[in-house]
């Protein structure tokens, strides 16, 4: 069983990150290549092309011109520390021990628009580049036309490596599009969490981003190792329900959140 997410905006760069161990990106050649073409805009072309404000557009600008091979402990991070969105924060990765940390690294990957596909053990430097980002380079117009196949030949590698037959999709849509589901060697299921709000449920972003990340940090707690174990999922209140979920749409409920 293999699981995907999505990467984060947010990157926590200061704190030193709890285990040494560490990957090298798969595909790190290709994403030198991205970087090669990205490194070409000025700060205001990136404002322009990622609807960001100046300052985290000249931000970007700076790590672009930084960004550099041979990665290294000294001058990167492994991805699981350096994300620090709503995912990463239910995933909780830095209170996980060995044993979790090598579950993620085993069962756990990350889509990113920069880098493809990375292990969560894998060194990254930080970057902005969404998926979805309407970036022209020399593959096509956009950043799916540039990975095409990569991704998912990239995944099932993995899936084989590990001996899997099942991918579980905790990805945004944004993210999973870079993946051709119908050239997958696994069954797919996604998982959908919907929160009750004025007696009615429905997707609310936060509290999904966040429940993706606990759905992994389960696993790895409880060292899932068959997809159906997941329907036992139950940390912070969601409760698997069969009447709303189909055979390879899982879909988890809670109760309305107070205070």
């Amino acid at each position: 069983m293999l699981f995907v997410l999505s990467p984060a905006k947010n990157l926590n760069e200061k704190d030193t990150a709890p285990v040494h161990e560490y990957t090298l990106p798969e595909l790190l050649a290709e994403a030198e290549n991205l970087m090669a073409e990205l490194r070409s805009l000025a700060p205001q072309d990136l404002a322009a092309l990622m609807h960001v404000s100046d300052k985290i557009a000249l931000l970007n600008a700076e790590r672009n011109a930084a960004w550099h091979t041979p990665f290294t402990p000294d001058n990167a991070k492994q991805a699981v520390f350096m994300f620090n969105g709503d995912v990463y924060e239910g995933l909780a990765a830095q209170t996980l021990d060995s044993d979790g940390i090598r579950y993620l690294q085993n069962c756990v990957r990350l889509l990113s628009g920069l880098y493809g596909v990375l292990r969560p053990l894998d060194l990254m430097q930080p970057y902005r580049l969404e998926m979805g980002t309407p970036f022209a380079n020399t593959r096509g117009k956009n950043l799916y036309e540039y990975w095409d196949g990569l991704i998912t030949d990239t995944l099932n590698a993995a899936l084989a490596q590990s001996g899997s037959d099942t991918l579980i999709n905790l990805a945004s849509r944004e993210y999973f599009k870079a993946v051709r589901p119908e050239k997958l060697n696994a069954r797919l299921i996604t998982p959908v969490f919907k929160d009750e709000k004025n007696g009615k449920y429905k997707i609310i972003s936060f509290y999904a981003k966040r429940a993706r990340g606990l759905m992994v940090r389960y696993a790895a707690d409880h060292r899932v190792a068959r997809p159906e174990e997941l329907k036992n999922f139950d940390y912070e209140g969601y409760r698997f329900n069969p009447a709303a979920s189909s055979e390879n749409e899982w879909v988890f409920l809670r109760a309305e959140q107070h205070g």
